[in-house]
């Protein structure tokens, strides 16, 4: 296979190619670059316009001054690891090796990517739900796999348990979940969760579950599914300290698994970025070992800031879902005479100096009439720069 052809069926799988084949930039790269031309203020990408917690970011500063400049160890430093294994403890009570069932990576989507080409086969299938972060469908197409999707229906964003049901066959080598839920904000009911387990045992599945977002919960305690009964010998887990200590940048993530399944990743992996952030592997280690209250106090002020973007959008007459989680809020824009998101999204810049994303990025052409007219807008900012944003969005209400 060619160079050309392998990156041909990633853009395939994560909808980059245009009408006459050719490759086009994302979504993402256009609304930030309609950002940046037109001065507008930009809520489409997940980060934080913050630095994360002093104690962090001392620590990789004096990381550097000791000399942690240079290759770590392949699966990651050793005081990241242990720290890793302790948190899952902490948090979770879970018990893991951080000898042999932690592995460190370049962030989250490293760890994603290592994951899905490790454990598929050509023909394999990956069910997921949709809408569902864009980079998962160009990785499976790399891996050529197959993308199967389950939707998220209703106010609040859950799936059919029939539906899962049916997507789930004897030819399902992944469940690929997401909880906390990039882009709607949701979490997934315990007996959504129950249900994914139960259909592993009896497909042979694994699951892998993405959970970056799994300390910024509004009310409600983020349950991993390794932890569920059944669970742990057949999961593969993922996060990352980008969006928990808001040093998206570091793109420092991790792994826990079983060993057998560690194994088959690490292989993959060694040949990816093999290895990547020496000096802020101790800085994670140390925003792991932060105090509860650290994590309750992020918790709470982005819940804050999405209360603070909500009731703007609502006032500018978008209806607004309610995210239980993570970054993102997503708002309809059909009340605003837009029934076209994506149309939207490129008139906004003009129209109120604010970018979004819609939710069309998220998902298979088959599906973009049920999310037609959503947008996603990021919250992670200064309450001062949502309170303008708010401001601006106000003058769409006619």
């Amino acid at each position: 296979m060619t160079v050309h052809g392998a990156w041909t069926r990633a853009a395939k799988g994560a909808m980059l190619l245009g009408a006459d084949g050719e490759l086009r930039p994302t979504i993402f790269a256009e609304m930030s670059a309609l950002a940046v031309s037109t001065g507008a203020i930009n809520l489409g990408q997940g980060f934080p316009d913050e630095d994360g917690p002093d104690e962090v970011l001392e620590a990789a500063r004096q990381a550097i001054s000791d000399g942690v400049n240079q290759y770590p160890p392949g699966l990651g430093l050793p005081i990241l690891r242990h720290a890793i294994a302790e948190h899952q403890h902490r948090f979770y009570g879970l018990t893991v090796d951080p000898e042999r069932e932690v592995l460190v990576t370049a962030g989250a989507t490293e760890a994603l990517a290592a994951t899905i080409l490790a454990l598929t086969d050509d023909g394999d299938e990956v069910v997921t739900f949709e809408p569902f972060y864009d980079s998962y469908a160009a990785i499976i197409g790399l891996s050529r796999a197959k993308l199967v999707t389950v939707p998220l229906r209703g106010a609040d964003f859950q799936p059919d348990h029939d539906e899962l049901r049916a997507a789930v066959t004897d030819k399902t080598r992944l469940i690929l979940i997401n909880d906390p839920h990039n882009p709607t904000g949701t979490i997934f009911s315990q007996g959504t969760l129950e249900l994914v387990v139960e259909l592993a045992h009896k497909h042979d599945a694994i699951i892998v579950t993405d959970e970056v977002y799994e300390h910024l919960t509004f009310g409600v305690p983020h349950t991993p599914i390794a932890g569920l009964p059944g669970a742990r010998e057949r999961t593969v887990s993922i996060s990352s300290g980008g969006k928990t200590f808001s040093v998206t940048g570091w793109k420092i993530g991790w792994i826990t698994a079983p060993a057998e399944l560690l194994q088959a990743i690490i292989a993959v992996k060694q040949y990816l970025t093999f290895v990547s952030g020496a000096p802020f592997q101790p800085a994670i280690a140390v925003g792991l070992a932060l105090p509860d209250s650290y994590f309750a106090e992020v918790a709470a002020t982005l819940e804050g800031k999405c209360a603070v973007l909500s009731e703007g959008l609502r006032s500018a007459g978008f209806t607004v879902s309610r995210p239980r989680g993570g970054y993102f809020v997503l708002a309809d824009a059909a009340p605003l005479g837009f029934p076209d998101a994506d149309d939207a999204c490129r008139s906004l810049p003009e129209l109120a100096g604010v970018v979004g994303v819609p939710v069309t990025a998220f998902v298979r052409p088959e599906r973009r009439a049920d999310y037609a007219s959503l947008i996603r807008f990021a919250f992670c900012k200064k309450v001062e720069v949502l309170e303008r944003a708010s401001a601006q969005l106000a003058g769409l209400k006619r």
